[in-house]
């Protein structure tokens, strides 16, 4: 039995991992962080994660979570014993992405928040998906609960983040990284990376998936961590 902890995404929280929750309870220990609701960096998110779970945990990150979890090794790397990538980057933003995420920011400000969302809802999704009602209602329901405070936060948070390509090759733990094949805010091409960077990681690319693969394809994504999480040997 493992002790794991999910990280969800820029803005979301425990819906994320709705259908992963109940699966992976059924064989090990599983809690989903909140500190990126809690501190204005991931250094502060990944320190205070460490503090308030003692011990050593498989981390599992969507998007964000996944930089957080990268950060939380960064800081602690006996402290983690696998990681799994859902749909994540190790590349810092661009000028083009830190020029896109402040005119969000300017727009969430002026209380244009639905515009915004609804506006990058192809982002979000593959196009299959994109006309699922209730799988849309299910994502921006939770966005509003964060509010623009949080969404301004959090992006600010992952603008300031720094280049993890550097460190990549010195991550000895189990890494599973996973990304739909038609991600568009972290292409595979970011997840294929990271793959190429740490020889034992396994690279598992999901078709007609984009990016909030835990909703889209949530028993593919159950059955590729639970198998994963089998090959790893408890501590």
């Amino acid at each position: 039995m493992h002790s794991i902890l999910l990280l969800p995404g820029l803005a979301s929280d425990a819906t994320l991992w709705r259908d992963q929750i109940p699966a992976l309870s059924a064989r090990h220990r599983v809690t989903v962080s909140d500190v990126h609701f809690r501190f204005d960096t991931l250094p502060e998110m990944a320190a205070a994660l460490l503090v308030e779970h003692p011990g050593s945990h498989v981390l599992v990150g969507s998007s964000m979570g996944g930089m957080l979890a990268l950060e939380a090794w960064r800081q602690a790397p006996s402290r983690v014993c696998a990681l799994a990538l859902l749909g994540s980057t190790a590349r810092p933003d661009t000028a083009e992405l830190i020029r896109l995420r402040s005119q969000a920011c300017e727009l969430f400000e002026l209380g244009r928040m639905d515009e915004v969302l609804r506006a990058n809802l192809g982002f979000v999704f593959h196009p299959r998906t994109e006309g699922n009602a209730e799988l849309t209602a299910t994502y921006l329901e939770f966005v509003r609960r964060a509010g623009a405070e949080q969404l301004i936060r959090q992006n600010r948070a992952v603008m300031a983040r720094r280049d993890f390509r550097p460190l990549l090759r010195q991550i000895e733990c189990p890494l599973l990284v996973m990304c739909g094949q038609s991600d568009l805010l972290t292409p595979p091409e970011c997840s294929e990376e990271i793959a190429a960077a740490v020889p034992h990681s396994r690279l598992e690319l999901l078709a007609e998936c984009g990016h909030l693969l835990t909703m889209e394809q949530p028993a593919r994504v159950n059955a590729l961590l639970l198998d994963w999480l089998g090959g790893i040997r408890a501590p």
